[in-house]
């Protein structure tokens, strides 16, 4: 199945982007751009969770690309507080639109960091129809900026999550389902952290429910 990814250059604002990508042989098939951790933390694309993400898309046939966000891997420039990086995103879903111009979904989902940087481009491309954040931390970025939401996701998280206390991610999930138009599911893992460790395959099979459901809406 690696054989097909490919590893490809982007142009980005802070000068080329890293990334991987896999082309579905299906015409019209979804696309899906996966966003990964904190840089200064250790985040790249090719973490963890990230790849099991990459590759539940891949496993429904969407065309779906990873990258490194600026100054991780071979990516250039440096990290930017979440500007440059939500640059980055733009750029990198700008390519994977047109690579796949005829394309029946666009979907975007992002772990930890990336779900914030995820959201904010949901906020600013009203092409995205779908999406999915993986442990956002609204106890560390304001998430009121998604009023309203503009389209229906997923949230998953892990009830042992270290980092983010409960009640926050409760209060997200009251403010969203309260929006009128979308339906945000929220999914917690009873067993997992932050990172899912030792859950990696119980946050694969709720990933892959919640997007071949989804996805065979269209």
């Amino acid at each position: 199945m690696d054989s097909k990814i490919l590893e490809i250059f982007i142009p980005g604002p802070a000068g080329r982007i890293e990334a991987k990508y896999y082309k579905s042989k299906k015409n019209t098939s979804p696309i899906a751009l996966m966003l990964h951790p904190h840089p200064q933390y250790g985040g790249t694309m090719n973490n963890k969770v990230v790849v099991d993400t990459f590759n539940t898309f891949m496993e429904n046939d969407f065309s779906v690309c990873r990258f490194n966000f600026r100054g991780v891997g071979k990516s250039d420039g440096d990290f930017d507080n979440g500007q440059g990086e939500l640059a980055d995103a733009a750029a990198a879903l700008d390519w994977l639109e047109r690579e796949n111009f005829d394309n029946s979904q666009c979907w975007i989902s992002g772990f930890s960091f990336g779900s914030l940087i995820a959201m904010q481009l949901l906020m600013r491309r009203p092409e995205i129809n779908r999406f999915i954040a993986i442990s956002p931390q609204p106890n560390v970025y304001d998430f009121s900026f998604l009023s309203p939401c503009p389209t229906s996701g997923m949230v998953v998280y892990g009830k042992k999550d270290e980092l983010v206390p409960e009640n926050y991610i409760k209060e997200l999930n009251s403010r969203l389902s309260a929006q009128k138009g979308i339906k945000v599911e929220f999914e917690n893992i009873s067993e997992a952290n932050h990172f899912f460790s030792k859950s990696e395959n119980l946050l694969i099979k709720s990933l892959n429910k919640y997007i071949s459901k989804e996805s065979a809406l269209y």
